[in-house]
């Protein structure tokens, strides 16, 4: 016996693919058996799996289940619930050695995939490889592994409500918050979190329904906000927050309905975090503004830029002990205090925490950020044989010039104007680019400068693709 996959569905940070056409029940059924096999020769037996609200999930799941404890690993449901939720099962628990939470995260509807857990490790790049390769060679332990159910949910939120520990009770009960869920995954640990919150809350679209009918789970995509915006400014609420589909990335808008971007959020985490831990090294990736590694350094922290994607992130912030880390796509992780996954209902508790610690409200925290212009992403379709090379084309061009070059990931030039990035994306034939600067006049040279590139390259910005 042997299965091999659909070329597409093996990706960088985990796998994907389109119901019934590049993925199935044999996939899941191979995963498990894979993925099964090479925890048990690690010395792991036990692993936790959960799924989103995707209609094709329990099919998935029912032979992921098959494949895992016919390699001989034990499997522990914990059902339909966030990502964050199937992370957490495998983190609290040192019996439990890995984790495959099913999702397509914000993909749209007829999308699904695995995204998975490795002895406390993320499983990607060239574990996925690996997986392919010994999938298709039939490289499979046997064995007859037990399953059990456990009903996590409760012991979940309560976990969460521990970030609220030791702040002043009065400082939180008067917030008012508004919260959307989207239909993902994140709604009914969403409606348990909000009746044991202090404060106000409302909240939008916690039934799940993998149709997504009110809107689509991308928060980092401000039409997707339009629902939440409406909230807070019919209610006059404080602050609101917003899911993706399976709830490990957070969107969040202040009492104005003004969007917190992803490097902003970091910008009030760190300021609270830093306050009792003074020259703790704080992640971001290479998209983020450079207001927040300044205000980084500003508030006693130290700054690292890292490469775009979670489980480089996650990777990163475990070498350097790192305890908080965060990304421009709304991923954000706390490690100081909890389990340093990406967790956006953590991080909307901990939003609360900051806003109270730090006693301003969260509008005020937005106003005080520097008023940066930037460029939205601009992602636009390159071959695949052509996007690093051209990256290293334009790394060698500037390499004989006086220009301020980082290469963490991509290509990301700081000058007087401000700074530009040029990155491929590891997840598809896609390049991305991103310019900042405090001027209009600053942004539009800095953007030339790009398409002067691209151009030297034998490319051109062309109509902007989504994730």
């Amino acid at each position: 016996m042997t299965h091999t996959f659909d070329s597409t569905v093996l990706r960088e940070y985990d796998i994907r693919g389109i119901i019934g056409e590049t993925l199935g029940a044999d996939d899941a059924r191979a995963i498990g058996r894979t993925f099964g096999s090479m925890l048990r020769e690690e010395g792991g037996s036990r692993v936790a799996v959960g799924y989103d609200g995707r209609r094709s999930s329990p099919m998935l799941e029912h032979a992921l289940v098959e494949g895992l404890t016919a390699s001989g690993c034990d499997v522990v449901r914990v059902r339909l619930g966030a990502t964050p939720m199937l992370y957490y099962a495998e983190a609290s628990d040192e019996d439990v050695h890995g984790g495959i939470q099913i999702t397509g995260s914000h993909n749209p509807p007829n999308y699904n995939g695995f995204k998975m857990v490795f002895q406390g490790r993320p499983f990607f790049g060239s574990d996925i490889q690996e997986l392919g390769r010994r999938s298709a060679a039939g490289e499979w332990t046997d064995g007859a592994g037990e399953v059990e159910e456990r009903e996590i949910l409760d012991e979940y939120v309560a976990r969460m409500l521990t970030a609220l520990d030791g702040i002043d009770a009065t400082s939180l009960e008067g917030m008012r918050i508004g919260w959307d869920a989207g239909n993902g995954a994140a709604g009914p640990a969403l409606e348990k979190l909000v009746a044991k919150l202090p404060g106000e809350h409302h909240v939008l679209f916690t039934e799940v329904d993998g149709g997504f009918p009110n809107h689509h789970p991308d928060p980092t995509v401000e039409e997707n906000l339009a629902d939440l915006k409406s909230l807070v400014s019919a209610k006059s609420l404080d602050f609101g927050v917003a899911f993706d589909g399976d709830g490990d990335r957070i969107g969040a808008i202040d009492g104005e309905g003004r969007v917190i971007w992803g490097d902003q959020l970091l910008m009030i985490y760190a300021e609270d975090l830093l306050q009792s831990r003074k020259g703790a090294t704080i992640i971001a990736d290479v998209k983020a503004s450079r207001a927040l590694y300044d205000h980084v350094a500003a508030c006693g922290g130290e700054p690292l830029m890292w490469k775009t994607g979670h489980s480089l992130i996650k990777s990163k912030m475990k070498e350097t002990g790192s305890p908080l880390a965060g990304e421009m796509s709304g991923h954000v992780f706390f490690a100081d205090e909890y389990y340093g996954f990406d967790d956006a209902l953590y991080a909307g508790v901990r939003l609360m925490a900051a806003s109270a610690r730090l006693g301003k409200s969260v509008t005020q925290l937005r106003s005080d950020m520097p008023q940066m212009i930037n460029t939205p992403e601009m992602r636009f379709q390159v071959d695949e044989s052509r996007k690093f090379a051209a990256i290293e084309e334009v790394k060698e061009r500037l390499s004989g010039t006086d220009a301020d070059v980082n290469g963490t990931d991509g290509v990301r030039v700081n000058t007087s104007d401000g700074w530009w990035l040029l990155r491929a994306s590891n997840t598809q034939d896609v390049l991305v680019a991103r310019a900042e600067s405090d001027s209009e006049a600053g942004l539009e040279r800095l953007v030339g400068q790009i398409d002067e590139q691209l151009s030297l390259s034998g490319l051109e910005r062309g109509e902007s693709v989504g994730h």
